[in-house]
């Protein structure tokens, strides 16, 4: 688990496919790794990835096919900038949200305009995560905890102070870009709980609009 607070900046240093995945070796730049040993978790760009060498400076870790599909890891070549966190610990200050590190979908930056000196971005999701998306609530774009401003459909948009953009890799977004997207972990686990019995059924992956219409959700 995380906190979605960024502790560092990385540099993506080598990608190698291995196995028919990637094995990736991350430059962790200021995030202290005294207290890091093999098997821990980091998460990049909000991906919980395990560390499998610690050559010093930085880690190895195994990009899984699942990964690789499900987040946009496969746009990061040497040389991309990532947002690092190390896993929360029971002493960790939760300043964020609680985050799993598991990329819920990829979103695009549509987006960015100056807002005295704060940056305003507006994100779209993919159409399937918009329901999880609420006004002040939160989600976690590459890794970082964040409100949500306003939702106009799939899209919503985020206020990101100078602190966040100095500390994070957010200051390189630019409309096109593509982003890994975890929503809240509390509205995932409701809507598996309100499918109630139906979740036991082999197709019940999700709320759909037939049994919202079903349950006269749509209707009040």
């Amino acid at each position: 688990m995380f906190t979605g607070i960024i502790e560092a900046i990385g540099t993506i240093r080598a990608l190698s496919p291995k196995g028919g995945d990637v094995r990736v070796y991350v430059e962790t730049g200021k995030l202290d790794l005294a207290d890091v040993k093999l098997g821990d978790s980091i998460a990049v760009n909000g991906i919980c990835l395990t560390a499998v060498e610690l050559p010093g400076n930085g880690f190895w870790a195994d990009v899984s096919r699942e990964t690789l599909a499900r987040s946009a890891f496969i746009d990061l070549k040497a040389g991309s900038r990532v947002n690092l966190e190390k896993a929360l610990t029971p002493t960790t200050r939760l300043g964020g949200h609680l985050v799993s590190g598991h990329v819920d979908g990829v979103g695009e930056v549509v987006s960015r305009e100056e807002n005295a000196r704060a940056i305003q971005f507006r994100i779209r999701a993919p159409r399937e995560l918009a329901k999880y998306i609420a006004l002040k609530g939160s989600i976690t774009v590459d890794g970082t905890s964040l409100t949500v401003n306003a939702v106009n459909g799939a899209e919503f948009e985020l206020t990101i102070v100078p602190h966040t953009l100095v500390e994070t890799i957010m200051a390189d977004y630019r409309p096109g870009r593509q982003v890994n997207l975890e929503v809240d972990l509390l509205a995932r686990y409701l809507e598996r709980l309100l499918l109630g019995d139906k979740a036991a059924e082999p197709a019940a992956s999700g709320i759909s609009e037939s049994f919202l219409a079903e349950h006269g959700y749509l209707n009040k």
